[in-house]
């Protein structure tokens, strides 16, 4: 069967943390799609968690923690693979035909490395934020 590198790396950076990408080479057998789709939604779960108890959910950052590393796993399985050597990718992947990588599957590379970082970014001051808060929360709590 022939898998195209570009609708891969495509899948993986327009749909992170879905599991589309896994799905789209393996099939619905791949335990790493069934696992990225279940921790995204479990990160969604989590950020009404945290939302409904103001930030204040040791479970709801725990699933949303569990989503952000399906959405950068993802990313960085769309950057690992659409980065690797045509020749390798048919080897593997595409039994029938040649792989001819261009522009456009160098560009969703690029383009997952940024999202990905900016995410990843994101949620690392977000998260240190609100412990810091609820460090000095506790501290102020300890001197009355």
């Amino acid at each position: 069967m022939k898998h195209s590198k570009f609708i891969f790396c495509l899948l993986g950076f327009i749909f992170p943390g879905t599991g589309f990408n896994c799905i789209y080479l393996l099939g619905l057998k791949s335990f790493w799609a069934w696992a990225q789709l279940f921790s995204l939604l479990g990160g969604v779960g989590g950020w009404f968690l945290l939302k409904a108890a103001h930030f204040h959910s040791a479970p709801g950052w725990v699933l949303l923690t569990l989503g952000f590393m399906a959405m950068e796993a993802s990313w960085l399985t769309t950057i690992a693979l659409g980065l690797r050597a045509d020749e390798k990718w048919d080897a593997q992947f595409n039994s029938a035909g040649k792989t001819q990588s261009g522009w456009p599957v160098i560009l969703t590379v690029i383009f997952s490395l940024v999202f990905g970082a900016a995410v990843m970014m994101t949620f690392l001051a977000i998260s240190f934020e609100q412990f810091f808060i609820s460090q000095i929360t506790e501290a102020k709590k300890l001197s009355q």
